[in-house]
Order: C-alpha cells, then structure tokens, then sequence
C-alpha cells in the first residue's frame, strides 16, 4: 500500500510545481555529489545522508533533472509511510479500513516534498524506540542507537531529538527493569549510535578539508544562536471572525488548533502514559514512543511555525493518536479516526502540488532542465527571464551567481555555484564574505542576479544588510542593468 501511494502521489503530482529555493537547495546538493563533489566541504548543504541517498537514485535514474530527484523523495516517503502504518497497525489484527484512513492522514501530511527525509526519520524513531521499549534487549537498544546515528547522518537536528528521547525511552525500561538492564541496554545503544554515525566519522577522518567544514557548520549554528527565522505563532484563537473567506478561517482555525495538538499530546500523553504504569497498567510501546518523541519534534514545529514546519513535527502526534485508537471502541474509534483524517485532509489537500494548478491557480508549461513542469505563473516569469540572461549574458556553460535564494538556478543549467553559500540568509563575517568574493573572481561569472526579497518583511534580513560587502562588491565590479518587468525585485549586474 505504502509503494502504491507514494507511486500515485508522484505520478499525481511529481511534474507539477517547483520551489526555487528550498527544493532547489536540495536538487543542487545532489547534483553535486554526482558531479564527485562533497557536501559541507564544497558546497552548503544539510548533513550528507540526504544527498546521497537522491544522487545514487538519480543515477539509477539516469538523469540529474528534479523529476529523478522527486523520484528518489518518492522512494523515501514510501519507506517512512510503510514504517508508519506497520505502527498504526501494531500486532492487532489487520483492519484494512483504518489502514486506509490512517494512509489517507498520514500521506496527507508528508508536506513538504523536499522534507519528505524529515518527516521518514521522524518515524523512524517512533519505530525504532517502540521496537526498543517492545523487545527491552541488549539487541533492540543496539538496533534504536543504530537507527538514531543514521538519523543524524540526515540530519543532525533528528540525532539530538532520537538522543534526547532514547535517554526518556532507557528510563522507563530502567522503571520496569532492574539495574543491570538499564546499563547493558545503555552500553548496547551506545554502540548502535556509534555505528550508526560511523559513515559521517569516517568522512571527518578520511576526507581531506571535510572536519573543518563539518565543524564550522557546527561553530556557524552557535554563532547565529538559531536553526529557524521566528515567525508568530498561528493559534486558533486569534483567527479573526470573518464571513468574506469562511472556507480559509476554517483552515486557519485548524492549522492553529493542530499547533496546540502537539503540546498537549506531549503534555498530556505524557501524564497518560505514567498514569497507566503506576496501576500496572499495560501501555502500548508505540505510544510511549510518540510520547517520548512529541516534544522534541513540537521544538522542531515551533521554532517557525508554518505550515511547513508543523508537517515536519506533527508525526509522533499523528502515529500516536492513531495508535491509540486500537484500544478504542467502535463507536469512539471510527469517529476520532474519520475526523482526523477528514481535517488533515481539509487543512492539508490544497498545499499539494497536484491540488493548486488544478483547483487554486493558474499555472503553464515551463521547461526545467530538460523536465516540463506544470508551474504557476510567477515561477514561470521567474525561469523566463533567467533563460534570457543565460542565454544573452551566460552562454556556452558560463557562470553566473544567483542570490540570495535562488539555488535551483545552477541546478536548472546543471552549472556549479560560483559561491560556496548558496543560501545566503543569515549575516556572514567579512572574512567569510572576502573568501567567496576571490572565489567569484576566479569564476568569472557572466551576471550576477540578486533577488532582493524582504523575508518574514525583516529588513534587516535583506541582502544588501546580510553581505553588504558582496553587495558592493557587484556594484562596483558588474554593471547594473534595468529591472525586468515582474512583481519580484531584481536587481541584475553584467560582467564588464
């Protein structure tokens, strides 16, 4: 079911679509890695599990374009939805109908694609720590610690999260078992960690220039004091009473009401899950695993609360309740279980990228690297007016430089970033500012084009005030050209 789904999903929609920046992040790192190159170290990147993973799809693929790249996501999200329902289901006997409400909400949420690595590890944790909490061995320990250090291969946000919440798992085998299993199942995990990791610990050992990179990223998290740009958080309650859109308040409305699912699951199924153990009660080792896992994965929904961010944090939420219902009777389970799905459905159908060229907004036909794509309109203006500067100012395979948020440019042209950043949305040093200007002398770009977007409306966050020695740098190096005719601001610099 779960291959059927993720197949569907993709021929539904994995031609639909295209996010320039964050999807275009990843599709760049993967070409790269097939070009032989090394994540952190030659170019910037998320930990490097992710881009290896597309690369040797988009091989097999036979093709660096985004439909192999959406095809590789599509092999992941199969995994992480079939890890899922085996959850849901547990060892109960198969009831197909909620296995298919359980596919139909938790499919629904794996948004957006390029996170969809996020979203399988989240459940992979889930499983691996309800597999160790099941089995209470010294080979289940072993095998969450080893699912845990592949997680932070990925992504080391889900290494802290599967840490954090594995220490909560090894306490309560420690409540039900005596002291010496605490300690063997500790010693196990701790080597499953380890060789889970191992992969990314050899690259720190073996790669040339690959340690000093990795702790850089590192030191770079410290200095900045943050993963996420803040954004308000959308409650229920302060969605405003309107009757001119009651279709969008009502999605707004269960947007923030999903926000306050997630604390109080973690709150709540917390004190649910200690108040069974303490009357001998049996629990569920499933739902002590989305307990465990809930709130760190609420860190991860609330340090930007969007839509986006709440689809990478809500899975213990979701596995859990659904979980739950198993202990349920009919005539409370079918219920809570339709109505969860019927509101997943509700807030999240339309931020497919199959639902909005059909249903929410116009779109056309653009070439993308070879791949035609259904995109809207913006995007396709977008694209047309960076085929004509390559074209009149880039031609032959010349480089260019397209910032701050504009990765998918090199990815589209299957061209190397002449920057080593290429997402530049937090302040740089001057050191680190001088180092990419050598190396865009050294690449002797045709145009420069500076996307001069004001994200979150943050001035502070604009280019010109994030790298205002690169910004002078094209100012007195490059000469500025008109603006094209779009609703976004360019501004465009030519060689001279």
């Amino acid at each position: 079911m779960s291959c059927v789904i993720a197949a569907g999903l993709f021929f539904w929609q994995g031609w639909h679509g295209l996010n320039l920046s964050d999807e275009g992040f990843l599709w760049y790192g993967a070409q790269r890695v097939i070009a032989g190159e090394v994540p952190l170290r030659d170019f910037q990147s998320y930990d490097p599990g992710r881009y290896y993973w597309s690369a040797a799809i988009m091989m097999l693929w036979g093709d660096g374009g985004i439909v192999a790249l959406r095809a590789a996501i599509a092999a992941c999200q199969a995994v992480g939805l079939a890890i899922a329902l085996l959850l849901v289901s547990g060892r109960s006997r198969l009831n197909v109908p909620m296995i298919v409400l359980a596919a139909a909400t938790l499919s629904v949420w794996m948004y957006p694609r390029h996170k969809l690595f996020d979203i399988t590890l989240s459940i992979a944790l889930v499983a691996a720590l309800a597999f160790m909490i099941r089995r209470a061995s010294a080979k289940s320990c072993f095998a969450a610690g080893l699912v845990v250090g592949l997680a932070a291969l990925f992504g080391r946000n889900h290494g802290v999260y599967g840490v954090a919440a594995s220490i909560g798992a090894i306490a309560w085998l420690a409540s039900l078992e005596n002291a010496f299993r605490f300690r063997a199942c500790f010693s196990a995990w701790a080597a499953g960690v380890a060789l889970g990791y191992s992969p990314m610990l050899a690259m720190i050992v073996l790669i040339p220039g690959f340690a000093t990179a990795f702790w850089e990223s590192v030191r770079f998290l410290f200095e900045i004091k943050t993963t996420n740009l803040p954004l308000p958080v959308p409650w229920p309650w302060l969605v405003p009473l309107t009757t001119d859109f009651p279709v969008t308040a009502a999605q707004d409305f269960l947007l923030g009401t999903f926000f306050v699912a997630i604390l109080g699951f973690a709150v709540l199924g917390a004190a649910l899950v200690i108040q069974r153990r303490r009357r001998g009660k049996p629990v569920a080792p499933e739902l002590v695993s989305c307990v465990l896992l809930s709130l760190p994965y609420a860190h991860f929904a609330f340090s930007r609360p969007d839509i986006g961010h709440l689809s990478q944090g809500i899975f213990p939420l979701l596995v859990g309740c659904l979980a739950a219902t198993r202990e349920l009777r009919a005539s409370l389970k079918w219920p809570l279980a339709a109505s969860l799905t019927a509101a997943s459905l509700f807030v999240m159908l339309p931020q497919q990228p199959g639902w909005g060229c059909r249903f929410s907004y116009d779109c056309t036909e653009a070439d993308v690297g070879g791949n035609k794509l259904t995109v809207d309109f913006e995007t396709a203006n977008s694209l047309r007016i960076l085929r004509e500067l390559v074209g009149k100012y880039s031609p032959g395979g010349r480089s260019f430089v397209a910032t701050p948020f504009w990765p998918a440019a090199y990815a589209i042209f299957g061209l190397k970033s002449p920057t080593w950043e290429i997402f530049a949305l937090f302040p740089r040093s001057e050191a680190f500012q001088l180092d990419e200007i050598e190396r865009i002398k050294r690449a002797d770009p045709g145009f420069v084009l500076v996307w001069d977007y004001v994200l979150d409306g943050n001035q502070d966050l604009r280019f010109r005030n994030t790298h205002p020695l690169l910004e002078r740098f094209f100012q007195s190096h490059f000469e500025r050209l008109p603006d094209p005719q779009s609703s976004f601001v360019y501004q465009i610099y030519k060689s001279r």
